[in-house]
């Protein structure tokens, strides 16, 4: 049994006629009887039987019908619901690292939103590796992705052999943001041996493409051989806000997220790496107005960033 079997049999219960349901449904009348013995057989009863007055349903037909309408019925509704609901309701899906400047792009974002105009939001934080897959599995539009620049080389392969295009976000030095606190809250930079007694916290799942995990945590950890692995940035931000001896290693931040959570950013001195943020999707995917108006957010932020410094 299917549903197009449920629709014949309210067509022939409609017409009294199987030649005449047959007109109606633009198929040849033995298909069509072909279709209801299939019904009936899977069933177990008869749905139909001939008077003089047509083809009229049997005790056991009127209830199954009964319910057939319902169904049809349900399922008319599901349809013109999301039919609806995909032509009026604007959709904007993005993954992203867990970065401050980042997020306050997102908040501005949202905040500029139409609030007569239906939409849905989808913003997840997480690795590279999950920020790719989210795309290519279609559960999520865009991406952006953050890598050092010395793994440039393994990232363009990895995107270009899965079909996605790239634009650069934002390129920088990494900085240290640690609680006001901090006994070296005071200085203008610090460097890898005065953080060397300090607790370190660092977000715990890096990916790059054809490395092992365990190689690029060695290269994003410090000289301290004390760690905290969070994998969410209100544990992070709360750690650094309340324990005086830790820090961590982040994308510039906006003094607006520092003066929130009582944190000051400090320049690392000696410092050799360098990162790439890139917005990332499928190379036939079209950009929305709303993909348009966070990238325009994210780049205001990213600016204002420049503009503290």
């Amino acid at each position: 049994m299917n549903l197009l079997h449920l629709k014949y049999a309210i067509e022939v219960e409609k017409t009294s006629s199987i030649t005449k349901a047959a007109e109606n449904l633009y198929m040849g009348q033995p298909n069509l009887s072909r279709a209801i013995r299939e019904l009936e057989a899977s069933l177990g009863v008869t749905l139909f039987k001939r008077t003089k007055k047509g083809v009229i349903p049997t005790l056991e037909g009127e209830e199954f019908l009964a319910c057939a309408k319902k169904i049809l019925a349900q399922l008319d509704t599901a349809e013109n619901m999301f039919k609806e609901d995909r032509s009026l309701k604007q959709r904007f899906s993005i993954s992203v690292p867990r970065a401050d400047y980042i997020s306050a792009a997102f908040t501005d974002f949202v905040k500029k939103l139409d609030p007569d105009c239906p939409v849905e939001i989808f913003y997840k934080e997480t690795n590279s590796q999950r920020a790719v897959n989210n795309i290519l599995s279609s559960e999520f539009n865009l991406a952006i992705l953050r890598y050092q620049t010395s793994y440039d080389r393994q990232y363009k392969a990895m995107l270009e052999d899965k079909g996605l295009t790239s634009e650069l976000v934002f390129e920088f030095e990494p900085v240290v943001i640690m609680s006001k606190n901090n006994p070296l809250a005071g200085s203008d930079s610090v460097s890898e041996s005065e953080l060397s007694d300090f607790v370190e916290i660092i977000h715990g799942d890096p990916y790059v493409p054809s490395l092992p995990v365990s190689e690029v945590r060695r290269e994003e950890e410090s000289g301290t051989d004390r760690h905290i692995y969070v994998f969410e940035r209100g544990s992070q931000m709360e750690l650094l806000s309340e324990t005086d001896d830790s820090f961590m290693r982040v994308s510039p931040v906006p003094q607006k997220i520092l003066d929130r959570f009582s944190l000051v950013q400090k320049k690392l001195e000696g410092c050799t790496k360098r990162y790439r943020d890139v917005l990332v999707y499928k190379e036939n995917y079209r950009l929305t107005p709303l993909d348009r108006a966070f990238i325009d957010e994210l780049t205001a932020v990213r600016r204002s960033i420049d503009t503290e410094k």
